[in-house]
């Protein structure tokens, strides 16, 4: 293997020097961006919250809505549930509603009212938020760390605040009325 001049490797350490320091820089420009505490808290965040996410609906859809389907006035199937308000086509006069789905009543053209999935919707929501109340509620009875906070109007204001504010963050009044005893 031939031999290099020294000018010639000077040269290549100087790269190398250089190559290295460029590469040290990116590392600790892409740490500080990447590995700070609060970056890594919210990335563990969002997992937990995915994951807490397909739990609650898991609850609600599998434990909750079976049961709330038993009520009469509901159905299994609640976000099948439409009205025709113009006829397509191809329009069946032998079924009640003249459609078996919302998507057979849409590929024909039909305009459809939907209201079932709508209120299938509206069904989850409020189970969803309250299976979090409960589990909100019972973490507060557990930990002793309250997560559903008390709030009230701020009275000049009317905002809500935090029960226990000293100051109103809104329009910087004094919640205990110093102002007035001026």
């Amino acid at each position: 293997m031939p031999r290099l001049d020294e000018n010639t490797q000077e040269y290549l350490a100087d790269a190398e020097r250089g190559v290295r320091q460029r590469t040290a820089s990116a590392w600790d420009s892409f740490s500080n961006f990447a590995l700070r505490d609060n970056v890594l808290e919210v990335a563990v965040g969002l997992i937990l919250a995915a994951s807490f996410t397909s739990i609650a609906n898991s609850l609600v859809s599998d434990i909750l809505l079976p049961i709330i389907s038993l009520l009469p006035f509901l159905a299994r199937n609640l976000d099948e549930k439409f009205a025709i308000l113009k006829h397509g086509p191809h329009y069946n006069h032998t079924i009640s509603n003249g459609y078996n789905t919302v998507t057979q009543a849409l590929d024909d053209g039909a305009v459809v009212f939907a209201y079932g999935n709508f209120l299938d919707k509206v069904v989850r929501f409020l189970c969803i938020a309250v299976a979090l109340w409960c589990i909100g509620m019972g973490y507060s009875k557990a930990s002793g760390d309250n997560i559903v906070k008390k709030q009230v109007r701020c009275r000049f204001c009317r905002k809500y605040i935090s029960e226990k504010a000293k100051r109103c963050v809104n329009c910087t009044s004094w919640v205990d009325g110093r102002e007035e005893r001026r």
